[in-house]
């Protein structure tokens, strides 16, 4: 039998388990909404944009640019200023995303495309002024 002891272990491990359960996020195919906001959903699930800290992030002056054609390939370009997981300056994560028959991808190592693409301010992704 388990002891007091080992019944708390126990239940604080079942519990652990329970809390880590999660839905699987919807599909960036699946259409939830304008295109910039199914981009901004997209991007907050991104480890870069600070979905897995562990510490609570907010974005600010996020940007995007597009959508704009780059060799056949219909492009948007994502930054922010993203603050939470380091105390003194803030990140500047990027994201290129490829829109192909109303689906959205991510391009990996392609943010050199961004370059000299107009961008404007994209308040779909920042944070709620709190």
């Amino acid at each position: 039998m388990l002891g007091a002891r080992g019944g708390m272990v126990l239940a604080v491990a079942l519990t652990a388990a329970g809390c880590s359960v999660r839905a699987a996020p919807p599909s960036a195919a699946t259409p939830m909404g304008t295109v910039r906001e199914r981009i901004a959903a997209l991007a907050r699930g991104q480890v870069a944009f600070g979905s897995v800290s562990l510490l609570p992030v907010r974005f600010e002056r996020s940007r995007i640019a597009g959508p704009f054609e780059d060799g056949g390939r219909r492009l948007y370009c994502v930054s922010t200023r993203m603050k939470g997981r380091s105390l003194d300056t803030p990140e500047r994560p990027k994201l290129v995303l490829r829109e192909e028959s109303g689906a959205l991808t991510i391009l990996r190592e392609e943010e050199e495309i961004c370059e000299g693409h107009r961008s404007e301010p994209f308040p779909e992704l920042d944070s709620p002024a709190g």
